[in-house]
């Protein structure tokens, strides 16, 4: 009988499934939008149990649409976007609406931690960047503005573990996320009282659920999931992983040497390493799925997700979706070349990797300019946002021999074309599969279940990498004085935007 894994992928707008086979084939995929809540400027929440249900629904999909004997499914894995806060409530409710990754509530939180030392103090144990949509400082914001709900926590979430608990009934933190959250002693993988004390919030150490990691078991689909997936009581369920490690766990980063990209909502550029690099500009430094690496990232939500907000309420594409869409794009992009457009895009429409405050605008425009110039604007500013965070990852590492790349931009040739040409890399994607997440999870099943004895293992069975796009270097020179352009157009409204704050 043959044997499948499933992968779910919960990301700040959609949840999808996907069923593998132990190839890596992807068979079957189905995908759910739930719907973003801004009760204010800069708060991004999620109906929690919308969003439960939303899981349960793409997996019953996943299974009628394939036509499979669930039977066959020899486990399941989720990953969702990092960071955030789904908080379980004693009540055994969800104590809170679940507060997504692209939310800068706690902006003054982690402003006053940078003031008063307390950033200083903890850096050496957490080895990263404090955030405004960490745990860490959601947590002190809850604390100091919804003190209700704060004190009927009974246990802390990442978005994947949530649901992971409502599919087992098994409270756990695997590290890949709980080592991001600020919340953690990375350097040695354990949760620290007194780091949480220097936050102001130590009375959190007791709802820390404790820690798996990836591939380890985490339990199994209880009777009331069975119920609402159609998967059979006692299915295993790995510990799955942040969508970061699940996409270069799905792209076979599996070794120092390699670099890799991931356009979504957020800009993610990362590599792993046997050792932390601290005080070097690096942003994130957490325990990669891998034991025994840590994942080093450079992040901002500054990616492909622009292009979605800038089609949805600038561009009349004709009812265009899927392939059609990015090849309508890329045709209005390419009908400009990059020496003949100035018009810059600065895509901080979710977040910044600039000044925390920053927004997104179009910069030069004129009468002149046209969607072409706009499209080709926003492909350009994203590529330029990780660009940004690949050259701070290369400040400390010696330059890969091409760059792997995952996520929305994949699925237009002229844009990967585009980033090549930006950075000055060859760029690699993998073959036959658009979820990459998901299959990092199916992966991670597999692992779970002693079909293959490591993601190494998994990856050499389940991985297929394309061969790499070349850049051009004629555009490399032009689009180098463009950047430069972007980094002062950026820098130089880094002066007005504390007008912004709310």
């Amino acid at each position: 009988m043959k044997q499948y894994a499933i992968g779910l992928d919960n990301g700040g707008t959609v949840t999808k499934a996907a069923l593998f086979d132990l190839k890596g084939h992807e068979i079957c995929v189905a995908a759910q939008k739930t719907q973003v809540l801004s009760p204010k400027p800069g708060y991004n929440e999620r109906d929690m149990e919308v969003l439960w249900e939303a899981n349960c629904s793409c997996i019953r999909q996943v299974l009628e649409k394939s036509g499979i004997d669930p039977a066959q499914v020899i486990g399941l894995a989720v990953c969702g976007h990092g960071k955030g806060l789904y908080l379980w409530g004693k009540n055994n409710k969800p104590a809170y609406a679940g507060i997504s990754s692209t939310d800068n509530r706690a902006w003054r939180i982690v402003e006053n931690w940078r003031r008063d030392g307390s950033f200083l103090t903890v850096y050496p144990q957490i080895c990263q960047e404090l955030m405004a949509c960490q745990q860490a400082a959601l947590l002190r914001w809850m604390k100091e503005n919804e003190p209700v709900a704060y004190e009927n926590i009974q246990w802390v979430f990442s978005v994947k573990d949530y649901i992971r608990f409502r599919l087992t009934g098994e409270a756990w933190s695997e590290v890949t996320d709980i080592s991001g959250s600020g919340l953690m002693d990375v350097k040695n993988a354990v949760y620290d009282r007194w780091l949480l004390e220097c936050l102001g919030i130590g009375e959190v150490y007791e709802h820390m659920a404790p820690m798996k990691y990836s591939s380890e078991l985490c339990g199994t689909i209880s009777r009331e999931a069975a119920q609402k997936t159609g998967l059979p009581a006692g299915t295993p369920v790995a510990g799955g992983m942040f969508d970061i490690d699940a996409c270069a766990i799905a792209m076979a980063v599996t070794t120092p040497g390699q670099l890799c990209t991931i356009t979504g909502t957020w800009s993610i550029n990362e590599f792993i390493s046997p050792e932390p690099v601290t005080g070097a500009g690096i942003a994130m430094n957490s325990l990669y799925a891998i034991p025994g690496y840590y994942l080093l990232e450079e992040c901002s939500a500054t990616s492909a997700g622009n292009l979605e907000w800038v089609i949805k309420n600038c561009m009349d594409t004709g009812g265009k979706t899927g392939n059609e869409l990015y090849t309508y794009l890329s045709d209005l992009a390419g009908s400009v070349a990059p020496e003949e457009s100035q018009v810059y895009y600065l895509p901080f429409l979710y977040g910044s990797n600039a000044h925390p405050l920053a927004k997104a605008c179009f910069v030069g425009m004129t009468n002149y300019h046209t969607k072409a110039h706009m499209i080709r604007a926003v492909y350009e500013g994203v590529a330029y946002s990780h660009k940004t965070h690949i050259d701070r990852l290369l400040s400390v590492r010696q330059p890969p021999k091409a760059i792997r790349m995952g996520g929305g931009a994949v699925n237009s040739p002229f844009w990967v074309q585009l980033f090549s040409d930006v950075l000055g890399f060859p760029i690699e994607t993998v073959s036959g599969v658009t979820e990459l997440g998901a299959l990092g999870c199916a992966m991670a099943a597999a692992v779970a279940a002693g079909v293959y004895k490591n993601y190494e293992e998994a990856a050499a069975h389940m991985v297929c990498v394309n061969a790499p796009v070349m850049p051009d270097m004629e555009k490399h020179k032009i689009y180098m004085e463009k950047y430069e352009k972007y980094k002062s157009v950026s820098g130089a409204l880094d002066t007005i935007w504390n007008q912004f704050a709310v």
